[in-house]
């Protein structure tokens, strides 16, 4: 259910990403969905991103990069080699106690419309398919993700790879902005 009452989604400085042990903890985690970091690394992504956000200390996190990132990630760069423009979600997660209160579509409705404003045409990101991950996959499908291909990386593990098309026409925002999930 979504809580009209959001804590406003604040900017992450590559300083506070490196120096916050709780939004560590909370990629951490998730490290089968998102992967391991620690804190340097986590602080060089957060100041190379198109957008890295949070929201409250560490009920919510996003990072995203644009097409120009200095990224080596190999999902990153399957998009890059498919696409001119365009910005990748590399990691995004709601703390377990804060989910069902809108705060991942809140993330997505600020980088659809930053995104718009940089005039990039698709935001695009993977979600893996091995080991499975069928919350983010039925999160991506409600926002209007449609799949853009299929990878396989180190360890056995698969991805989709999705898209989402911004067009002038297409109201992504507001329907990313309201509803569910």
């Amino acid at each position: 259910m979504h809580d009209a009452a959001i804590a406003p989604i604040r900017p992450l400085t590559a300083a506070e990403a490196a120096a916050s042990p709780a939004l560590l903890a909370l990629n951490n985690a998730h490290a089968t969905e998102l992967s391991a970091l620690d804190a340097a690394r986590f602080g060089a992504l957060a100041g190379r991103a198109f957008m890295a956000a949070r929201i409250g200390e560490a009920d919510a996190l996003l990072l995203a990069f644009d097409e120009t990132a200095d990224y080596d990630s190999p999902n990153y760069l399957w998009f890059r080699a498919r696409h001119d423009r365009f910005v990748y979600v590399d990691r995004v997660v709601v703390a377990p106690a804060a989910r069902g209160r809108g705060l991942a579509r809140a993330l997505y409705a600020a980088l659809v419309a930053r995104t718009r404003t940089a005039g990039a045409p698709r935001i695009v990101c993977e979600v893996n398919a091995l080991p499975p991950n069928p919350a983010s996959d039925a999160f991506h499908a409600a926002l209007g993700f449609a799949p853009a291909g299929e990878g396989r990386l180190a360890g056995g593990k698969r991805v989709r790879y999705l898209a989402l098309p911004l067009d002038a026409a297409d109201p992504t925002a507001a329907r990313i902005a309201g509803g569910r999930p």
